[in-house]
C-alpha cells in the first residue's frame, strides 16, 4: 500500500496535544505513509528538522505535502488558524478529509465551517474519544 496521509493538528495552541497526536499517527501508519509526522516531534515547527527554517520554507513544504498526500486526518480539537488553511487548502484540491473532535473531553465547539462541511463523502467529520481512534481510521479507510 502506496498511500500518503497528511496529518494535521494544533502544533502551538494544541502543544499539550502532541502526544495524542503521536498516538493517532503511530496507528495511521497501518494505512499508510504519514507524511507529516516528524512535525508533531518538535515543540516548534520552525525547528521540525532539528535546525531553523522560515516560515515561508515550512508553508512551502506543508503544501508539498498535501498536494502529494492522498487523504488528509485532521484533529481538530484546538481551534487553529494553520489547521483551517490546511482543511481549507486540502478540500480545494479535492482530498478526501477525515476530522476528529473529541467533543465529550473538552468544552470548545467545533467550527460550523468544519462541521457543517461534513457531506458522509468525502468529508467527513467525527465527534470521537481515543479509544474510538482505531475503529473510526478502520471505517474511513475501508470506504476509500
Amino acid at each position: 500500500m502506496n498511500r500518503k496521509i497528511y496529518f494535521c493538528g494544533s502544533i502551538r495552541a494544541g502543544c499539550q496535544d502532541r502526544e495524542l497526536y503521536l498516538r493517532i499517527i503511530e496507528k495511521l501508519h497501518t494505512y499508510g505513509q504519514v507524511l507529516t509526522e516528524n512535525v508533531f516531534h518538535y515543540e516548534d515547527p520552525l525547528l521540525e528538522t532539528g535546525k531553523v527554517r522560515s516560515s515561508e520554507e515550512i508553508h512551502e513544504n506543508y503544501v508539498t505535502w498535501l498536494e502529494e498526500c492522498n487523504v488528509v486526518v485532521a484533529e481538530v480539537t484546538q481551534p487553529s488558524l494553520g489547521v483551517g488553511y490546511e482543511i481549507g487548502r486540502a478540500v480545494n484540491m479535492n482530498k478526501k478529509i477525515l476530522c476528529l473532535f473529541r467533543s465529550a473531553d473538552t468544552d470548545k465547539h467545533l467550527s460550523c465551517m468544519i462541521q457543517g462541511a461534513h457531506n458522509d463523502s468525502t468529508f467527513i467529520v467525527k465527534h470521537y474519544k481515543e479509544e474510538e481512534v482505531p475503529a473510526i481510521l478502520k471505517e474511513f479507510f475501508d470506504q476509500l
